[in-house]
């Protein structure tokens, strides 16, 4: 399939795409114009890339990552070596602590929702906002 043909399937802009391949994290064959032609597997693929994008981790990362892992259905694949565990032991432990994080503050906006929804002069029986 051709890059716009990608683009649409997946969300992902042709522009993020062309990075992906001139980063490692996709590649595809060309034809004899010289436009990208992709497998259907890469389909799953940049899906897999747009994951751990989302989830915090750096090209570099995700570039050590993706040979682990299976396209198809994003399961772990056998080639893990200790190092990338460590290093995803690592990046696992920051999320951890982002949702941490959120969840304190979100913690916090209840506090200041419910004192302000209590507050003297708001109406009884109003909704109280979300």
């Amino acid at each position: 399939m051709r890059i716009g043909e990608l683009a649409r399937r997946t969300g992902v802009s042709e522009r993020s795409l062309r990075y992906y391949e001139q980063e490692g994290l996709l590649t595809a064959e060309r034809t004899p114009g010289g436009h990208r032609d992709y497998t259907e597997q890469a389909v799953d693929r940049v899906r897999r890339i747009q994951e751990l994008y989302a989830a915090g981790l750096c090209s570099a990362k995700i570039v050590r990552l993706l040979p682990c892992m299976r396209d198809s259905d994003g399961g772990p694949a056998e080639t893990a070596d200790a190092f990338l565990v460590s290093e995803l032991t690592v990046e696992r432990d920051r999320i951890d602590r982002m949702i941490e994080d959120l969840q304190r503050s979100r913690s916090l906006l209840d506090g200041i929702i419910d004192t302000a929804a209590a507050a003297p002069g708001r109406e009884s029986g109003a909704p109280r906002p979300r």
